[in-house]
């Protein structure tokens, strides 16, 4: 620690595709305090800052790959340069800096670049790993993917999504699975609002963290793909489309997130879907700097190209043109 020098607060917000983790990001840079986020996207087309209702803020987008492979060397010349911005201004452009993982990444690297990196350690402090769980499908995505597993294996706080959704059967049998993973990490329903920002953010029962054993899977099976669409139909008719998709192909199409402009809205609209589930659409602010090209992502654990080509052909009839595929 450097004399006279206060220590940044650090948050890692983590979980797997689907489970909430942008929804709850917005939830908490609604609490007034100045936040910089360095969100951590797999693909090449980043989206999801453009889902965050709060613009005004220091930000960073790291995609096309995640946090514990591609991209690691990444996230500690951003850090550098944050903390460099944070030390010559006045008043202080931010009070903590939360760090959003893509869905497929485990929080190890990051928590090895805080902790021990020296530079990094003496002016940041890890504050807590906030890991969200999409209650539906969370157990499954355990079964399926280690990088799930280490998500909740780290956490300091596992945050429960989408229980409205869930049946009684489904609930009992996920808190069996984390209890016998993270038996003393604190768990916290928040769907629908239901948990205060206090409450999410509340470390003082926070109990101890089981370690994974073997580490971060570095070579995981996901694909990403962005698929660019141009003229669109209804929002109706798009979801009409995204719905059938998410439902003849429930193991590959892991998540599928995206901005559509549709002629019978004159604000884009955010489209999030996962566990073959498309949820309810959210209206985004206009933002000017911006195209008006809609843009979806899809992450897959196979058979992405055949996916993309699915989507294309279904919108085909609609469109004055092909989608233009971005890889």
């Amino acid at each position: 620690m450097i004399p006279g020098l206060n220590k940044v607060p650090a948050i890692i917000l983590t979980g797997f595709l689907g489970s909430g983790k942008t929804t709850l990001l917005n939830r908490i840079l609604a609490d007034g305090i100045k936040t910089a986020v360095i969100i951590n996207e797999f693909g090449q087309t980043p989206v999801d800052q453009d889902l965050l209702q709060e613009q005004n803020l220091p930000m960073t987008v790291l995609s096309g790959g995640c946090l514990c492979c591609q991209i690691k060397g990444a996230l500690a010349p951003v850090l550098k340069n944050l903390h460099r911005a944070w030390e010559v201004t006045l008043p202080r452009p931010f009070q903590r800096v939360i760090i959003e993982t893509s869905g497929v990444a485990s929080p190890e690297p990051i928590l090895d670049t805080l902790l021990r990196e020296p530079w990094i350690a003496k002016r940041y402090s890890l504050q807590q790993v906030l890991t969200t769980l999409a209650v539906p499908s969370a157990q499954e995505h355990l079964e399926r993917f280690a990088e799930a597993a280490a998500q909740v294996t780290w956490a300091d706080k596992l945050l429960l999504t989408h229980a409205d959704l869930a049946d009684a059967a489904q609930q009992a049998g996920l808190l069996e699975r984390l209890n016998g993973l993270a038996p003393g990490t604190p768990k916290l329903t928040v769907t629908s609002g239901k948990a205060s920002i206090a409450e999410i953010m509340d470390r003082r029962q926070t109990g101890y963290r089981r370690l994974p054993g073997q580490g971060v899977v570095a070579e995981h099976g996901f694909s990403a793909l962005s698929v660019y669409l141009g003229q669109m139909p209804s929002w109706q008719h798009v979801q009409t489309i995204l719905q059938d998709l998410l439902e003849r192909y429930p193991d590959n199409l892991l998540r599928l997130k995206g901005v559509v402009f549709v002629p019978d809205q004159d604000r884009p609209i955010a489209v999030q879907a996962a566990a073959g589930r498309l949820y309810p659409p959210q209206v985004l602010p206009v933002d000017d700097s911006k195209d008006r090209r809609s843009r979806l992502v899809l992450i897959a654990s196979s058979g992405i190209e055949v996916l993309a080509d699915e989507l294309a052909l279904a919108f085909a009839e609609y469109l004055e043109r092909n989608a233009i595929r971005l890889h």
